[in-house]
């Protein structure tokens, strides 16, 4: 789909990738690696975040990303890296019909005539819509305009990511927002839903949530609700006084065991969550079909059925991973069925780059 990354380091096409989603609580790398129409898995690693109650020093991005290669052996320096979901932009924006480094240009220097606020030290992308095209005649303008979905992060950021992924031996190839992640992967991993149906991707992750509608294969809407997994994993470490490692694996283990705490927060996750369907259904005058659900908290049936409860249409997970071969080793390849939800970012991050 070739969604916008905020900056690439070579517009040129890789064939292979390490691709890291930096997730708040817990850090997701995968080594892809592309043969011809295909796409192979080879290794795959989770580690703690560092930190997760603030932004990481470069220093401490430096030293966490040299880790995260080294468990994942890598056997590339190029790395494709995602921001968390409330730190980049995407959104819709109709432009002066012009080439693309010239979109990225009026974008820094006229954000708020385009965007509604004043992004200065913002870095831009665009990715021009399929139908975006605009009739100059009908609505009234002396300049033909283009429908383009723009992603846009702070230049301090990107360059703490390129210093980080430099100081630790590796060459960040591509940054990507994370709320596009899903959509990549989804892509590729569900080709026909994606090309005809109108869908909810929901990602559950570790502070946030994100909810993607697309339209036949094409981004309509997104959104960044402040419910995630912290929130699930906290109401069940105060309903039962236990820690809050012991309330993770009860909350995807036994979630029935504690089914109240968790529908304190699930009602209103689904709530916010729907609130962005009929907003859609409203502008568009179609159903949205069905919501497919990826995160560490979809691994609970009870989770994914509340939601479902809250959303008023299908919910249901799916596998990031299924489009790909795997070269994992007996124990990665054994475990992966459990750990896929988790990977959805940095598959999308992967694609990305590749």
């Amino acid at each position: 789909m070739a969604l916008p990354v905020i900056v690439s380091g070579s517009r040129k096409k890789r064939d292979q990738i390490l691709a890291i989603d930096l997730g708040s609580r817990t850090t997701k790398g995968i080594h892809l690696q592309r043969r011809g129409d295909s796409f192979v898995l080879s290794r795959y690693a989770l580690l703690d975040a560092p930190i997760f109650d603030k932004v990481m020093s470069p220093e401490m991005l430096t030293e966490h990303l040299r880790a995260i290669g080294q468990a994942l052996e890598a056997k590339t320096r190029q790395v494709s890296l995602t921001t968390n979901v409330n730190d980049a932009l995407v959104r819709h924006v109709e432009l002066p019909r012009m080439p693309l480094d010239d979109m990225r240009l009026i974008l820094k220097h006229n954000s708020r005539n385009y965007l509604q606020q004043d992004l200065t030290n913002y870095v831009f992308d665009c990715h021009l819509l399929p139908s975006g095209a605009t009739d100059a005649s009908k609505a009234g303008n002396a300049v033909p305009k283009q429908k383009v979905l723009v992603a846009g992060g702070k230049q301090q950021m990107i360059d703490d990511y390129v210093a980080g992924a430099k100081n630790a031996g590796l060459f960040a190839d591509c940054i990507v927002p994370g709320l596009i992640g899903p959509v990549n992967a989804f892509e590729m991993a569900m080709p026909e839903a994606f090309s005809n149906e109108v869908i909810a991707l929901v990602d559950i992750g570790f502070k946030s949530s994100s909810i993607c509608i697309l339209q036949q294969g094409e981004l309509i809407l997104s959104r960044v609700v402040n419910i995630g997994g912290d929130r699930l994993t906290a109401a069940v470490s105060e309903s039962m006084n236990i820690s809050y490692a012991e309330a993770e694996g009860i909350k995807v283990g036994m979630a029935g065991e504690v089914q109240a705490a968790l529908e304190s927060v699930i009602a209103p996750l689904g709530r916010e969550l729907r609130a962005s369907i009929d907003f859609y259904e409203h502008q568009q005058d179609r159903p949205v079909a069905i919501a497919y659900l990826t995160g560490g908290s979809t691994r609970s049936d009870f989770i994914v059925q509340g939601l479902q409860q809250e959303l008023m249409i299908e919910a249901r997970t799916w596998n990031p991973t299924a489009f790909l071969k795997l070269e994992l080793s007996p124990q990665q390849a054994g475990e992966l069925e459990q750990i896929a939800p988790q990977l959805a970012v940095a598959v999308g991050a992967g694609i990305a780059a590749l």
